[in-house]
């Protein structure tokens, strides 16, 4: 366990937050509209980030990404995907490409979520609330944030669709609400 002292050493020397999770970022929000097909398959439409066993960095969660190309083949609900990669007992940033129909429009936004889940340990839920302010300085631009403490929180829909737009939000991720 970490001592409180510790703990506001980490704080106050500051998370560092990874060239390459800066990269997924920048991937993400600028969307290439001459991409070709194997770009626009490769591009993310959900990542995970954690921190470094160390610590000091915030970093992609190996393997917790949804590819554009995986929707319709081994991912049928993106949405329900996401949820499922999120661990049980442990904290996460996140990054989701929402794609959402509203009473007038076809939208896409980008949601930072924050997954503190009420069963992680204190000493996680602490370093990664801390943290959250240097990584979302990094992702400039973020119309929507979600703090989630509880898969309750995240297993419905309407919730995220809440988060987007309200009730003028019909559709997400092609099915209706």
């Amino acid at each position: 366990i970490l001592s409180v002292k510790r703990l506001f050493s980490l704080q106050a020397s500051g998370v560092k937050v990874t060239d390459e999770v800066i990269a997924i970022f920048n991937d993400m929000k600028v969307r290439k509209a001459q991409a070709n097909e194997d770009e626009k398959r490769r591009r993310k439409k959900a990542v995970l980030f954690c921190l470094s066993s160390d610590l000091k960095n915030i970093v992609l969660d190996d393997g917790k990404e949804i590819l554009q190309g995986d929707l319709g083949t081994t991912v049928q609900d993106p949405y329900q995907h996401f949820v499922k990669m999120l661990p049980p007992d442990d904290c996460r940033y996140a990054l989701y490409d929402a794609t959402y129909e509203t009473k007038e429009t076809k939208k896409e936004d980008l949601v930072f979520i924050f997954w503190a889940p009420d069963s992680a340990p204190l000493k996680s839920k602490m370093i990664y609330a801390s943290s959250k302010d240097a990584i979302k300085r990094k992702f400039e631009g973020i119309k929507h944030e979600w703090q989630v403490n509880g898969l309750e929180d995240l297993k419905d829909r309407h919730t995220l669709a809440e988060k987007l737009g309200g009730s003028s939000v019909v559709t997400l991720e092609g099915s209706p609400l």
